[in-house]
């Protein structure tokens, strides 16, 4: 137990830094927006298959800049008020999209909260798809 604690004491800076990295990891596992994380990968297969809706949440400039084709844009700012243009969507995969990831999640808890019951985040957003050579339109 003593070893323990001075190993602690003079890896200080390291004990720190694997608590806050850990602290982060399972604040995000834990707090998670609603929709589940999907892989490229696997939203082309639910996009072919199953006719899934794709929601681009990124800003109006972002969007402009290239889009996943056939993707619906409703920024994350206006998602909630716009829920109607997409209500029949209710049971089917809709899958949500930003930049990163990151903005998509919390559209994802709205979806949640109105109903839709397959919701799913694009992980690493439109930087992934497009790493992924997958097409992109700015039509």
């Amino acid at each position: 137990m003593e070893g323990g604690m001075e190993f602690i004491q003079q890896n200080l800076m390291w004990v720190g830094l694997a608590a806050v990295s850990g602290g982060m990891l399972l604040w995000q596992a834990f707090s998670g927006p609603g929709g589940s994380n999907i892989s490229v990968s696997a939203a082309t297969l639910l996009i072919n298959r199953q006719d899934a809706l794709v929601v681009d949440v990124r800003e109006t400039a972002e969007w402009s800049a290239g889009h996943i084709p056939n993707a619906r844009h409703i920024a994350l700012g206006h998602l909630d008020k716009h829920l109607s243009e997409i209500e029949k969507f209710k049971d089917k995969p809709v899958i949500l999209v930003c930049a990163s990831g990151n903005r998509s999640g919390s559209g994802c808890g709205v979806l949640k909260k109105a109903g839709f019951r397959q919701v799913f985040n694009l992980a690493g957003g439109i930087r992934a798809w497009s790493d992924a050579g997958l097409p992109m339109t700015k039509k």
